[in-house]
């Protein structure tokens, strides 16, 4: 199964839409195997943002995701990212399709509730930067072959 890191961030902490986010993971069938809910230092946002160094925006990002309590999670399927990028729709909410997380509840980009790993080997990078070993947990959910065993 794949994993991937997913942040629910302060403006969705903030507007108190936590559950609806990690609902619409879940009953998309994805397995939550790690979660806190933190704040972190300016510091350990501009290690998580480093790729974007020197962009006009990163100043902003760095601020924003440091500002307020966010959630931090690590959530596992087959082909995960994808489902989870899918599920929260394109970085702008003006461009994001109809039904997804980014649509349905935000506006504009510099606010768009969540991050999710772009590829595998961030997702690995982020989930070690996010979470220890001790803090993901492998576990049998009953329900995992409604979702995911073919026919």
């Amino acid at each position: 199964m794949e994993k991937t890191l997913v942040l629910i961030k302060p403006d969705a902490v903030q507007r108190g839409l936590v559950g609806e986010i990690i609902s619409r993971l879940e009953n998309r069938g994805l397995k939550l195997v790690a979660g806190k809910y933190l704040t972190v230092t300016r510091e350990f946002a501009e290690t998580h943002y480093a790729a974007h160094v020197g962009k006009p925006f990163y100043n902003g990002l760095v601020e924003y995701i440091s500002a307020s309590p966010l959630m931090a999670l690590v959530v596992e399927g087959p082909e995960a990212i994808q489902a989870v990028r899918q599920t929260m729709g394109k970085t702008n909410p003006l461009e994001a399709d109809p039904g997804t997380i980014r649509h349905d509840l935000a506006i504009i980009t510099s606010k768009n509730l969540t991050h999710a790993s772009d590829s595998l080997e961030s997702a690995e990078k982020e989930i070690m930067l996010w979470f220890s070993d001790n803090e993901i947990f492998e576990w049998y959910r009953d329900s995992d072959p409604w979702f995911f065993k073919k026919n």
